[in-house]
Order: structure tokens, then C-alpha cells, then sequence
């Protein structure tokens, strides 16, 4: 019935290419093509086409993904470790100002708070002026656009240059703020530009779905040469901007991040700051026994409560935007005054970390990285409470405090920069979230760590040998599980174990992750999702857990019914109350009214082209010419002044091959009596033809449209302009009654294009399975049919209220509307399966109109 394959395709075609080489016979080819024989003349004509060709062999190659992976990978490395270096200067500058007037006090702390205050004003105002699309951590925007969404002006060179150097000013001020999600955005960009500059050796660097696949692999390499952690940023590059990944760019993004972190570190050994390659925080645990199992409830705590906090820190990081957001006042002022929150948010915090003030209880002078360095330390601070028993040392020295103990110093430490960096990610400046939080966790977990050190000081090992506790190891655990909570992933385990080089304290790093996870994505969303939300970018929210009643809801219970449609019998006044009464981008195409039988969908660009066309001033003057053409066709006298004027002389645009003849004579016999002139009350068409014949423009003056007679006709029709006055083509009143009857005609879809297969559901499809749909394809709209019919359409909108208005303020689940009157074991029924063979009868031979390729039409070779 359906016929079978006799033969293999690929078979035949050896086959096929076999007798067609019989037929032809077996000519040779010359060896070298016609553009290299010039290089085959002189005794070194063989060198030259061999250097050619190698030329050519090595632009064709380098299009190829490995090596626009190791360029992007070099490129960021070098960024990385330049950024590194200037930050950590400013870093040191600071210090050095700091430590130079400690004569006095006053100076000390103008010089502590200024300098911060500088850069982040700077930082800010450069970013407002150069690109404002650099605010913020970009990771947001990223997610976005790997969707399919196109964001102008983010992946430019622009944004580029605002997006590094106004990291570069807010990391070395000192402020409390990341860089990892900056440089998932920096690397994106550095993608894009290179994809632009190597489209210049192959066109297929133009390519979309290319694009995309070079910006999944470019956000992998942010992280991993941020950090040095290929694995561990991949992983985290795919859980954040990825919904579904496709694993044919998993080698792409693994070769790229772990190029750029081999590079990245290999350049900290060339500028002699570490002897060889080694991880960032390297830590020295004990490997022989590295906790005891009767440890990890202290680790599973570790983990519940970073989820609580995790969700609390995207809370007070949201409240804190939507309330500058809905104070009217404050925020025309600050709309007024850009740069005096941010410049007010530094002077605030500079001056609580000011070390001999506040800051002496948070070790206010330690930068980020320093803070790591002494949180993950092998020995352990305070035993029982008594912290002298232990010797500080070097940075260590900032943790102690002559009137406090260290777990005093950690509460302070945890609490203030909490609400610190929380209130900092929402100043204007390029920045992130990930290290703050990655610090805060640290810090939580090594109180924890010195809190089980002082309730155990032999250890908690009952056998005769003694394994104190390390709360290093806390620390970890702690860093992993609450920046995990706050992005709601897992991999920042596999990013701590790089970071820190030891993978001893696996099992409870992972524990402690997904218990964050488990409680913070029951809470909040992610900071990600959060920042998405309040800059109203387009999105799909994930079906969390507890959402087991998606599956009972079906497309029909949440799809909009009511909505504007084309039909294929449509007039072009229908296209215009359509274009009128919605706006929406793809408008439903059906056959008729009645049956409403889904043909297709037509972009909203493409029903403006057709009324443009339709009512377009071409056509008016067209119109015009043909009506006061002689529908007679008499001879005219000798005396008469004929013209021949193609359509391509009066128009801008080509015409149709139907209206390419020539025009009949346009001007008649001028009259040579009073009695030959036309009456008062009516209308001198030849000079309304003359204007419309040389003059493209209907609303040219009177004046120039002489001049345009002149210029363009010579002599001879300059004394045609004085003979014949000329005047508008059209009054208004006639140009609105011509509009009127093209309104009224059937539409030509001929020259549209039309999708003849757009996304569709059926009513019964579920909410989980319409989610997986649009998650998977990256839609943004599906038309819902049944049997045929357009019934409704499902958008972005309707599925993110589905989704998030699952239940009530006070908690109760809501039922589906239809569920009542749902069958769910029910088939089609027998009516519906009468009226689908009725449809299918009557429409088996109905011709959608489609777009007219290249070899589609007969007598035109063009398309239209």
C-alpha cells in the first residue's frame, strides 16, 4: 500500500553517478584550476601553487569549532587574568593608602571610604553612558537568549568594552561583589564577536542554531576561567541557562573551559604568582580520615539551613529593587540623580568595614579572597571558647579580637555582610552574586566547624585513636550548599572540590547541596529567575516540586479562546481591523469563518506588506493613468504629442510582469479652441497625468513639479508644463474613496509567506507535557486545534499564570475549571470522528497559497 525501498538509497546513487560517468566518459581534469595557472609560469610555479593552496586549506579550516573554541578560550584567559591583575592592583592601592596614614585616624578613614566610592561612581556612570545593557550580573540575560529571545545591544562590542571595564572598577573597590556571572556574559560576548569576525572565512558563522550552540559552550568558559574549574563551570553553566542541553555541545564547552582554565593558570605561573599550576584555594585536609560519620548531621544542617538562608538572601535581594522601584519619589530622584544610590550604597558599607571602627568585629580589612584563604584554614580558632590558645598569624590576625571571641566575630561577619551584599548586587554596576554568598556560606560553615571544635575538642571518634574535628572542612560544605541554595544548583560541589583541589569531603558536600536545593526551590525561585522576573524578561518557570496537579490540568483549561484570526477569503479591511484589534505577531490563517480549518499562520509584518502594497501610492498613480487612458483606442492626429512610458520610469519598485507594456498615448490633442476645452466643472486629467507620469512624488508643488517636467522630459516637455497647468493628482476626498474600494477586494496571498505548519496542541494536551513542548523548542506561542479546527492559542503568558498560579494566597490548591466535566478514560467520540471524515471529504483537494520559490513558477524565474 505505502510501497517498500528495493534498494539502498545510497547504493543507488554509486550506481546512478556510475553510468552517468559511462555515458559522459572518463575526461580528465586538469590539476590545477584556472585561477592558479599565473602561479604555474617560472621555475618556482610549483612552490607558489603549493603555498596556495595551503593558504586556502588553512582559512577553510579555521571555521572549524576547535579552533574557534581554542580562540575563545585564549581570548577569555587573557581577559581573566588581566582583570585579575588590575583588580588585585587596585586592591593594593587601597591598602596602601590605608596603611600610609595610619598617623591619623581621620585621614585613614577618608582615604577608605573615598577611594571605593570613586570606583564604584565611575564604574557606574561609565557603564550608564557607554552601555546600560552591562548592568548587572548577565547570567539572566543569557538564559534569555539561549531561549530564542533576541536582546538588542547585548552581545555587542559596546557592551563588551562597558561590561569589563566597569567590572574591573567595581571588584577593586573592594565592595562585596562577584564576577561570575559577569564573565558568563563577557564570554558570551567575546562569542559573538568572534563568530562575527570569522564569518568572514565561512558563511556558516552566520548561521543561528550555530550561534547558539557557540554561546552554550561561551557561558561554560566564563566560569571556568574564572574560577579555573572547567568541570565544575560547565556543569554550572548548563544548569543555569539551560532548560534542555544538547549533548552534542558537551565536548565543545568541556574543550573551551578547560583550554581557558589551562591557560588562565598557566599565566599566574609566568607572572611567577603561583610555582606551578595549582587550584586557587588549595586546601590541606587530612585524607586518612577526613570526618567521622557521626559528623554528618552537623553537615545536614549545614545544608537545611543555607536553603533557608539562600531563599531569604533572593527575598531581601528582591524586596530591596521593588521597593526603590514602587516609591515614586524615590525613584523619580534617583532616576534624576543615577550615580548617588550607588555612590551612597558604598559610603554606607565602606563605613561599617572601616577596621578601627565596626569593622574591627567582621575582619572588615580582608578582601575576598583573603577571607576564603583564612575561612578554609586547616586549624581550628577557638578551643572551648578560649580563643589565645591559638596562635594568629599573618591574616589570621583579622579574626582576632582582644574583647571578643571568634564565633562573636563570625555572627557579626555573616549577619552584616548578609544584608551588605545583598543590598550591593542592586547598585547599577557590572557585577555578580556568586562570590559574596560563596564567602557568606564559608563563614556560616566555619562556625559551625568551630562550634563542633568547642563542644568536641578530641574529636567525636570513639576508638582509641583521636581525629579532631576540622572546620575547614565546614567551611566548604558551607560555601557549596548556600551558593547552591541561591542558584539552585548542585555542580558548585564540583566547583568547590576544583577551587580547593581536595575531593576528601565529597559526601558531605553533597548532602549538604541537595538538602540546600530541596529547601530553597520549595521557597523561592533562584536568584537568576528572580532577576528575570523583576526585569520582565521573557520566561518559562520550571515546574517545581509539589506540583504533581500540572498533571491534571490540560491545554483547554487555560488557553485564550477568543482571539483574531485571517481567513483565506479575507478582504484587506479585514486585514486592517485585524492589525488594529491585536497585536499579535503571528496571526492564525483558516479557510473560512464557518469551518475554521487551521491553513497556517502569517506574521504580522507580512499583513502590513500586503496593505502597504495594496494602498500603496504606485497603485494610486497606476489607477489614475489607466483611467484617463483612451478607451477607444482612435488614432490620433498628427498634430498630437504621443509619449511611450514603461511603468520602471514612474516607479521606484519593480511592477508586476502583467503591467511592463508600454502605456497608451497619455496626452491628448491639445484643444486649439475655446470650444475644444473642457468645462468648468471638470477635471484636466492630462495635467494630472503628466504630474503623475514624471513625478514619483503625488504631493510635489505645483512649482516643482515644472522643475521635475523640466529636468527630466528637455525642451519639449518644459513647453508641455506651460501648456498644460499641473495640479494634484488626487484630492483628498478621491485618494480616501479609492482606498475604500481597494479595502473592499478579496486579498492576494500569493506574495505572503505563510507558515504552512505552525506549532499546534491539541485540548487535551497536559500543562507538564505544553511546558516540556515550549521549554524543548523554545516557543513562545502554539495554536490549539481540535479535529482541524482553531480553537484557541496557548502563549508564554497563559502558561506562566498556569504555572505560578497554582495556588491560592491561603495555600489551597485550585481544581481545573473542565475537570468536572472531563473524561479522562474517554475517546473520541463518534461525532467527532463523523465531522473529521466530513472535513477530510471536502478539503483533500483544497491548495493552501505558499510561497513562490525560485523554480516554483513557470513563466517567472524570480520569486515573489
Amino acid at each position: 500500500m505505502y510501497g517498500r525501498y528495493t534498494q539502498d538509497l545510497g547504493t543507488f546513487a554509486k550506481d546512478e553517478a556510475a553510468r552517468l560517468r559511462l555515458q559522459e566518459g572518463d575526461t580528465p581534469q586538469p590539476r590545477h584550476p584556472s585561477e592558479l595557472l599565473e602561479y604555474t609560469q617560472g621555475r618556482c610555479g610549483l612552490c607558489r601553487v603549493c603555498a596556495l593552496q595551503c593558504q586556502r586549506f588553512l582559512i577553510s579550516k579555521v571555521g572549524e569549532d576547535w579552533v574557534f573554541l581554542i580562540l575563545l578560550g585564549l581570548v577569555m584567559a587573557l581577559v581573566s587574568w588581566a582583570m585579575d591583575f588590575a583588580i588585585a592592583t587596585c586592591l593594593q592601592a587601597q591598602k596602601w593608602m590605608y596603611g600610609g596614614l595610619d598617623t591619623n585616624v581621620l585621614l585613614q578613614y577618608m582615604a577608605w571610604v573615598t577611594y571605593p566610592t570613586v570606583l564604584i561612581t565611575f564604574s557606574a556612570g561609565f557603564t550608564q553612558i557607554l552601555a546600560p545593557q552591562a548592568v548587572g550580573s548577565g547570567i539572566p540575560e543569557m538564559k534569555t537568549i539561549l531561549r530564542g529571545v533576541v536582546l538588542k545591544e547585548y552581545l555587542t562590542l559596546k557592551t563588551f568594552v562597558a561590561k569589563v571595564i566597569g567590572l574591573t572598577c567595581a571588584l577593586g573597590s573592594g565592595m562585596p561583589l562577584g564576577k561570575e556571572g559577569p564573565f558568563v556574559h563577557i564570554a558570551s560576548m567575546c562569542a559573538a564577536l568572534l563568530s562575527r569576525f570569522l564569518s568572514l572565512f565561512g558563511g556558516f558563522y552566520e548561521n543561528e542554531a550555530r550561534n547558539i550552540e557557540m554561546l552554550a559552550a561561551a557561558c561554560a568558559v566564563g566560569v571556568g576561567c574564572c574560577f579555573a574549574a572547567p568541570i565544575g563551570g560547565v556543569l554550572f553553566s548548563i544548569e543555569v541557562t539551560s532548560t534542555f542541553f544538547a549533548v552534542r555541545n558537551y565536548w565543545r564547552g568541556f574543550f573551551a573551559a578547560t583550554f581557558s582554565a589551562f591557560i588562565f593558570r598557566v599565566l599566574a605561573v609566568w607572572n611567577k604568582d603561583e610555582e606551578t599550576i595549582t587550584a586557587l584555594f588549595k586546601t590541606r585536609f587530612r585524607l586518612d580520615f577526613p570526618f567521622d560519620l557521626q559528623e554528618l548531621p552537623a553537615f545536614a544542617v549545614i545544608g537545611i539551613a543555607s536553603g533557608f538562608g539562600g531563599a531569604l538572601f533572593v527575598y531581601l535581594n528582591r524586596k530591596i529593587v521593588q521597593f526603590m522601584r514602587r516609591q515614586k519619589a524615590i525613584n523619580r530622584f534617583l532616576m534624576k540623580k543615577r550615580l548617588l544610590f550607588p555612590a551612597l550604597v558604598t559610603l554606607i558599607i565602606s563605613t561599617l568595614t572601616f577596621p578601627p571602627g565596626f569593622g574591627q568585629f567582621m575582619a572588615g580589612q580582608l578582601t575576598q579572597k583573603d577571607t576564603l584563604v583564612t575561612l578554609f584554614d586547616n586549624q581550628t580558632w577557638a578551643k572551648q571558647g578560649i580563643n589565645d590558645e591559638f596562635e594568629y598569624l599573618g591574616i589570621l590576625e583579622a579574626w582576632l579580637h582582644p574583647r571578643s571571641n571568634v564565633f562573636v566575630t563570625l555572627v557579626v561577619f555573616i549577619l552584616m555582610k548578609f544584608w551588605m551584599s545583598a543590598l550591593a548586587t542592586t547598585i547599577p554596576v557590572p557585577c555578580g552574586a556568586f562570590m559574596p554568598v560563596f564567602v557568606i556560606g564559608a563563614a556560616f560553615g566555619r562556625l559551625v566547624g568551630e562550634s563542633m571544635a568547642a563542644w568536641f575538642p578530641d574529636g567525636i571518634h570513639t576508638d582509641s585513636n583521636i581525629y579532631r574535628i576540622v572546620p575547614g572542612g565546614y567551611a566548604v560544605v558551607g560555601a557549596a550548599a548556600l551558593s547552591g541554595a541561591v542558584t539552585h544548583t548542585v555542580s558548585t560541589a564540583v566547583i568547590v572540590f576544583e577551587l580547593t583541589g581536595q575531593i576528601s569531603h565529597i559526601l558531605p558536600v553533597m548532602i549538604a547541596v541537595i538538602l540546600a536545593n530541596a529547601v530553597a526551590q520549595s521557597l523561592q525561585p533562584s536568584l537568576y529567575d528572580s532577576i528575570i522576573r523583576i526585569k520582565k524578561l521573557p520566561y518559562l518557570p520550571e515546574l517545581g516540586w509539589g506540583h504533581h496537579e500540572k498533571y491534571n490540568v490540560r491545554v483547554e483549561d487555560i488557553m485564550v479562546r477568543d482571539i483574531h484570526y485571517v481567513t483565506l477569503n479575507c478582504k484587506y479591511r479585514d486585514l486592517q481591523q485585524v492589525l488594529h484589534s491585536t497585536k499579535m505577531k503571528n496571526l492564525p490563517l483558516v479557510e473560512s469563518a464557518e469551518s475554521m480549518i487551521l491553513l497556517g499562520s502569517i506574521e504580522r509584518a507580512q499583513v502590513g506588506a500586503l496593505l502597504n502594497t495594496q494602498l500603496s501610492p504606485q497603485r494610486r498613480l497606476l489607477a489614475l493613468r489607466q483611467k484617463v487612458m483612451p478607451e477607444d483606442g482612435h488614432r490620433l492626429s498628427d498634430s498630437s504629442i504621443r509619449f511611450q512610458i514603461s511603468t520602471e520610469t514612474s516607479s521606484g519598485t519593480p511592477a508586476r510582469a502583467a503591467l511592463r507594456k508600454p502605456l497608451k498615448p497619455a496626452l491628448k490633442r491639445v484643444p486649439s479652441s475655446p470650444a475644444d476645452s473642457p468645462p468648468a466643472g471638470s477635471t484636466d486629467h492630462t495635467g494630472i497625468a503628466l504630474k503623475s507620469l514624471f513625478c514619483a512624488n503625488a504631493a510635489t508643488e505645483p512649482t516643482e513639479v515644472r522643475a521635475c517636467v523640466r529636468r527630466k522630459g528637455g525642451p519639449l516637455l518644459a513647453l508641455v508644463g506651460r501648456l498644460y497647468p499641473l495640479a494634484c493628482p488626487m484630492a483628498p476626498p478621491q485618494i480616501l474613496e479609492w482606498e475604500e474600494q481597494q479595502l473592499d477586494q478579496l486579498v492576494d496571498f500569493s506574495s505572503a509567506k505563510i507558515d504552512p505548519a505552525p506549532f499546534q496542541l491539541v485540548e487535551h494536551t497536559s500543562l507538564h507535557k505544553t511546558h516540556t513542548i515550549f521549554s524543548l523548542l523554545g516557543l513562545d506561542h502554539a495554536f490549539v486545534t481540535s479535529i482541524g479546527r482553531l480553537v484557541g492559542m496557548v502563549s508564554l503568558k497563559e502558561l506562566r499564570k498556569a504555572i505560578e498560579g497554582s495556588l491560592t494566597g491561603k495555600g489551597v490548591k485550585v481544581r481545573p475549571p473542565l475537570a468536572s466535566f472531563r473524561d479522562s478514560t474517554a475517546s473520541t467520540s463518534e461525532a467527532d470522528t463523523t465531522a473529521l471524515h466530513q472535513l477530510w471529504d471536502r478539503h483533500q483537494h483544497h491548495h493552501m497559497p505558499r510561497e513562490a520559490g525560485p523554480g516554483g513558477d513557470e513563466d517567472d524565474d524570480t520569486p515573489k
